[in-house]
């Protein structure tokens, strides 16, 4: 019993190298376009910027979030997981740095392997 759940584990660590090693190599251009073809940027932009009537965006930015999530474990599957379906709209981790207003689901704009993929690459910028 023992050997077959160090197993799984072992070949669960296995998978999410290779995922990472994958998502790794997304370049910025293609991270980019496929942001702009699921309509990321409609709400979020790269790098922080104050809006000029003292308004906040309507989401973070995506360096806030790598600074927020770079290191903490499991980060990837949970941002994966607030981009495929939304976020909670009373969770307050973005006070003062984004408008509050929650996350809608996205799966029908990007697919979990590309959402995967853009969440490394935001993780790693």
């Amino acid at each position: 019993m023992f050997q077959r759940t160090l197993l799984a584990g072992l070949t669960g660590m296995l998978m999410l190298t290779s995922v990472a090693a994958n998502a790794d190599t997304v370049s910025d251009d293609k991270a980019v376009k496929m942001a702009n073809a699921a309509g990321c940027f409609t709400c979020h932009s790269l790098k922080h910027k104050d809006l000029k009537n003292g308004a906040k965006p309507v989401g973070p930015a995506w360096e806030d979030v790598a600074l927020q999530y770079k290191d903490k474990p499991g980060a990837a599957d949970f941002l994966t997981r607030i981009v495929l379906e939304g976020s909670n709209p009373y969770a307050s981790h973005w006070k003062n740095k984004a408008a509050g207003i929650a996350m809608p689901p996205n799966a029908v704009a990007i697919s979990e392997g590309d959402a995967r993929q853009l969440v490394f690459w935001i993780l790693n910028h």
